[in-house]
């Protein structure tokens, strides 16, 4: 018996009252067929769940030393769209259904350590997916992941974009190309008025390609960088002889960027040094991570940077930015955002391909799975490219008067102003004035 109609028969009384033995008895029986009903569904999806298959989802990453922050903000990306999915019941592939467990190594941002933790994520825990966050450590991994017999999708969440010209099927990255924020930093600092600049950035290949860009696409503008001090800030917190070098030059403003933890110690260091001037973050750095350590926004007084998820007009950024911080007890950041989303892609991936665990047909089925929108997720992701960068929007913001100004939006992968006129109406932003299209050369 259905149990609506058991209820119905619960409440339903005689025309006699409750005296009559014969109502008491049906309502016995329609109590004990309603128990059996629950009892049935309770046991129905007790057994779903232990029938389901689990899909385990690798991360290697610093997980210990400065740049942990900036891994764990992707791990709980990951953490949060897998609880959801999980929670939902998994997903349905071929009648089966999967859920998934998330597994973290450490590699202290070095390749061979990222290459050891990756095989042990294939070969003992058969994931089919391996997420990284450091271009050094996904240019290793992309020697590796197309192996016969250990093949694994990559995630390679980096902005520096060249990793994509290399061939690689089994990649993707759903960060939009630096070069774009570059371009876009730089006409808001050409605006407040800035003319020479002194580079302070983090060492390693992401950096490098920074410094390098930075400076061609400053100096056509028609301003000076008239230092470059490199730093590491993925092993060091004391900065102050790089930056009483960078004091020397006399600059209006710094580029600086690594992990938010470590650049937010350059900024209160040479802050108190009493450099008076402005600051171009690298898109690493995230201004609502520094905002949290300093505590104090005139620190950060005519700093332009990567906007803060809370404030994105998208109608699905700001309840995500809450359940973020209620559950990890920290800001969401665009590691956590794009982590996220990228997340519930491949779970709808997986279902289009009919397979949870082949990565080739994983990877072929993401541009079905797009496009993802801000009235459901947090940002936006279009589409992807046959090398494997999902396109999104960049999103710059800056500090003014101690306080965060309203963001403006990036497209750089249109290629004609009626193709990036066709995306800014597909998107679900509430601003879409606020839409620029920046090709990148």
């Amino acid at each position: 018996m259905n149990p609506a109609v058991a209820v119905r028969i619960l409440t339903t009384k005689s025309n006699s009252g409750n005296k009559n033995p014969r109502g008491e008895k049906t309502m016995k029986i329609g109590k004990i067929i309603l128990l059996g009903s629950m009892f049935v569904l309770a046991l129905a999806a007790w057994t779903s769940a232990l029938s389901a298959e689990e899909v385990v989802i690798g991360y290697s990453g610093p997980l210990s030393g400065p740049a942990a922050e900036y891994s764990q903000d992707s791990i709980n990306g990951i953490d949060m769209a897998i609880r959801e999915i999980n929670a939902a019941g998994g997903i349905s592939v071929k009648g089966e259904t999967f859920t998934f467990k998330l597994k973290r190594l450490d590699d202290r941002a070095g390749m061979d350590q990222a290459i050891i933790n990756a095989r042990k994520f294939v070969n003992q825990d058969k994931a089919p997916v391996v997420f990284n966050s450091l271009a050094t450590t996904i240019g290793a991994l992309l020697k590796i992941n197309e192996a016969k017999g250990g093949e694994f999708l990559l995630v390679g969440y980096s902005s520096v974009h060249t990793h994509h010209n290399q061939g690689n099927r089994l990649l993707i990255n759903p960060t939009p190309d630096f070069r774009s924020f570059v371009k876009a930093a730089s006409d808001v600092a050409w605006q407040k008025g800035y003319r020479n600049g002194t580079m302070v950035v983090t060492l390693g290949e992401y950096g490098d390609a920074w410094r390098k860009h930075f400076r061609t696409v400053w100096e056509k503008k028609g301003g000076k960088i008239i230092g470059d001090i490199p730093v590491n800030y993925y092993t060091e917190t004391d900065f102050s002889a790089q930056l009483t070098s960078a004091l020397a030059t006399r600059p209006d403003f710094l580029l600086i960027g690594g992990p938010s933890a470590t650049t937010a110690l350059a900024v209160e260091q040479v802050r108190s040094m009493g450099f008076k001037g402005g600051f171009v973050l690298t898109d690493q750095a995230r201004m609502d991570y520094i905002a949290d350590i300093l505590k104090n926004r005139k620190l950060m007084e005519g700093m332009i940077g990567i906007a803060n998820v809370a404030d994105l007009p998208y109608p699905a950024s700001a309840g995500f930015a809450a359940k973020y911080k209620e559950t990890y007890k920290k800001a969401a950041t665009w590691e956590s955002a794009l982590n996220y989303n990228t997340m519930h892609v491949l779970a709808k991936a997986m279902t289009i391909a009919g397979s949870a665990r082949d990565p080739y047909a994983i990877r072929k089925a993401v541009g079905k799975a797009l496009p993802l929108l801000g009235d459901k997720y947090p940002s936006e992701l279009f589409s992807i490219e046959e090398n494997g960068v999902m396109h999104s929007a960049g999103i710059v913001q800056n500090v003014e008067n101690g306080k965060f100004q309203k963001a403006y939006y990036t497209l750089d992968f249109p290629k004609t102003r009626a193709e990036f006129d066709k995306y800014k109406k597909v998107s679900r932003i509430r601003e879409p004035e606020n839409y620029r299209w920046v090709p990148v050369e």
